[in-house]
């Protein structure tokens, strides 16, 4: 029997495990279109329709793997909102993360049209990502100001993350803890 051609999300997320084996195996360095290809069964030209290269596989399974606005329960509280979401995303980092962010920063110095891309991304989810859902719980309970939700206070969380990650090669249970208690939620008013 023949087998049936996979499409849309079923697709992607064979592509993104596919990108995600890679980067384990081979790193960002090593990471090709072609292998990427291989490993999903698909072609390098249905990769190409969808993405220019392999920073946008990359950033595409980054997506796909991290936490997304259903994936964060409502806890009853900010801090409780934000402990899970961040714990989340700590546990789901791992080698290939931090490999693949610097991949993706050392490219996005040497191409312009990737660093674009990379910021378009990342303002999409500052614009509609778990971290906006959490704070709109919040101002809707009461527990926060609208006034004080700003955009800068809206990307702190995941930027602090970030950097903890990029820098030390880790997110430990005490630097999430510190983050929420420490500078966002004093930030954000609570």
């Amino acid at each position: 029997m023949a087998e049936t051609r996979r499409r849309g999300e079923v697709l992607e997320a064979a592509i993104a495990e596919a990108v995600w084996a890679e980067l384990a195996e081979s790193g960002y360095a090593g990471l090709t279109v072609g292998a990427v290809a291989e490993r999903a069964r698909t072609s390098k030209a249905v990769l190409y329709r969808r993405w220019p290269g392999r920073a946008g596989l990359v950033m595409a399974a980054l997506a796909h793997h991290a936490p997304t606005t259903e994936d964060v329960p409502d806890t009853g509280s900010l801090r409780g909102d934000l402990l899970v979401l961040l714990r989340a995303i700590a546990a789901g980092v791992s080698g290939r993360s931090i490999d693949a962010l610097w991949g993706l920063l050392t490219e996005s110095a040497r191409d312009p049209e990737l660093a674009a891309l990379v910021r378009e991304r990342l303002a999409e989810l500052q614009r509609s990502g778990p971290v906006v859902a959490i704070f709109d719980r919040a101002v809707a309970r009461g527990e926060v100001d609208a006034a004080r939700v700003t955009p800068r206070l809206l990307r702190l969380a995941p930027d602090l993350l970030r950097s903890e990650l990029l820098v030390y090669g880790a997110i430990s249970d005490a630097a999430v803890v510190e983050i929420v208690d420490e500078v966002v939620l004093p930030l954000a008013g609570v």
